[in-house]
This record gives structure tokens, C-alpha cells and sequence, in this order.
């Protein structure tokens, strides 16, 4: 059965610079993560027989960590086994609008990420909104993170409700995909995705062997059209992740959606997997 990971990165020596990864690492157990040549995160996917993988640029108050077009340049190098995420500058919403606009329609990318607690601007702030719009128009999924933090900074921007609840509802045609679950607030995480079909969430960050009992039921069940599968490549690789899946004992269709049928219909990826 093909996968798709829908949150990979291939860190640069400038986003590797960054001081709140040293508390990623301690959380993961790592003493130091260095630069790598895309083999070696190509490789990574192959151990766990990722098919695709979705790469993502970053963009904070600081600048660009890892631009749109050092991801262009690696889904160049493997365009069977990548594809982009961009990121753009929240501070300048009608230059990000454009260069949201030129990485899907010049680059190819299938989607817009955009990390709330990197900015602390929560997914409801106004300066969000016309990259909304243009997602939208561009039929494009936005991706962000739901949940706490892993570095030292503030959760608050990636509480559920009211925040990203505020988005939903005034964009009901907004693909939306939250990340990394959306612990402590999982109740508000089921109660978004009961009310919103367009809400979808991924399980980067976590190993499966990990999730919470009553997410891996929601997953047999009524969850199982909005789960996406994820890594949050290179803090946990692809393969660890994967550790547990037949423990979660979806059925044979559930298994399917989650790991590769709905990133292809909200990413509105190609039908054809390697």
C-alpha cells in the first residue's frame, strides 16, 4: 500500500541555527541534528516505503529558514518523491499572497504551511486572512499546527477553539490540515473535525504506537476520512513513526485513507504512486 508523509522538511545549516530546536531535540532524544544531503532524507523515506513526500518550507519573523525555492530546488532533484509546501512572510500578507501564488502556479506546490507559535499569531489573526482567500482560489490546502509546542514558547497560538474554529467558519471552502494532532486539546480537536468536513488532521510528531486510545477508535470510525499520516521528518523519521500501525487495527479501507487516499484528495495529488 503506497504512503504519503505529509510534513517532512530537509534542514539547512540557517534553520538548524534556530534556538528553540535544542528543545525538539531533547525531546526526541538528540544530541545534535546536522545538515544532510537530500540522499540521506530520500533515504529515509525508502526505509519506510514513503511514496511521497510532502517538503515543507519555513518562514518566521526572522526571515526565510528554508525558502520556497531551496524546497523548489530539492523536489526538482526527486520530483517522483517530493512535492512543496511553501511558506510566506505573515508581516507582508499581499507579498505573501504572491509568492503563494508563484510557488503553485511557477514551482508546483500543493500546499501553504504556516507554523502559528513561530509567529505567535494565531491562525485567526487578520493577517492570515488573504492567504486564505487566495488558497481558496488556487484550490490549495492550508496547513498549519494545532496543539502545544514542543519548543520553548507559547502553545497558546495553536489552541483549536476559538482560533482555528474563527477560520473555519469564515472560510467553509478552506481545505485546512492541523498538525501534530492538537494535544492537550484533543476534545476540541473531535469536536472541529465532527463539525467541519474540511477540518483534517495529521499525525506527524507522533508515533503511532503513541496516540491516544480514543484517537486511534476515531480513527476506525468517524475519523477515519480526515486523518492524514505524518512524520515531522527529521525530528522523528518516517519509519518510527510508522512503528505500531497494526496495533491501531483500522480496517483494510480505514488503513487506506489514512495512509495515502486522503492526502491525495485534500492535497489533490496525482493518482499514480511509485
Amino acid at each position: 500500500m503506497p504512503i504519503i508523509d505529509v510534513w517532512i522538511q530537509h534542514p539547512n545549516a540557517r534553520f538548524l541555527r534556530e534556538p528553540w530546536l535544542a528543545s525538539i531535540l531533547r525531546w526526541t532524544g538528540q544530541e545534535d541534528m546536522p545538515a544532510r544531503p537530500l540522499p540521506t532524507t530520500l533515504q529515509a523515506l525508502d526505509q519506510a516505503r514513503v511514496a511521497l513526500g510532502l517538503l515543507s518550507a519555513w518562514h518566521g519573523p526572522q526571515g526565510a529558514l528554508i525558502s520556497n525555492d531551496e524546497v523548489a530546488a530539492c523536489v526538482a532533484q526527486a520530483p517522483r518523491r517530493l512535492a512543496g509546501l511553501a511558506s510566506v512572510d505573515l508581516y507582508q500578507p499581499m507579498a505573501g499572497v504572491r509568492e503563494l501564488r508563484r510557488c503553485v502556479r511557477e514551482l508546483g506546490f500543493v500546499g501553504l504551511r504556516s507554523v502559528p507559535w513561530l509567529w505567535s499569531l494565531p491562525p485567526d489573526d487578520r493577517r492570515y486572512y488573504p492567504l486564505y482567500a487566495e488558497c481558496i482560489e488556487l484550490d490549495i490546502p492550508f496547513c498549519t499546527q494545532v496543539g502545544h509546542t514542543g519548543p520553548l514558547l507559547s502553545s497558546e497560538p495553536g489552541r483549536p477553539i476559538p482560533y482555528l474554529e474563527r477560520v473555519l467558519l469564515d472560510f467553509p471552502d478552506l481545505r485546512v490540515v492541523g498538525g501534530h494532532l492538537g494535544a492537550p486539546w484533543l476534545e476540541e480537536i473531535y469536536s472541529l473535525l465532527h463539525k467541519f468536513p474540511n477540518f483534517h488532521v495529521d499525525t506527524s510528531a507522533y508515533k503511532l504506537s503513541r496516540l491516544p486510545p480514543h484517537f486511534a477508535e476515531f480513527m476506525r470510525s468517524s475519523g477515519a476520512k480526515q486523518i492524514l499520516f505524518g512524520s515531522n521528518y527529521p525530528m522523528i523519521a518516517p519509519a518510527d513513526c510508522l512503528q505500531g500501525l497494526d496495533a491501531l487495527e483500522l480496517p483494510t479501507d480505514a488503513t487506506a485513507r489514512f495512509l495515502y487516499q486522503n492526502a491525495q484528495r485534500v492535497f489533490k495529488l496525482p493518482l499514480a504512486l511509485d
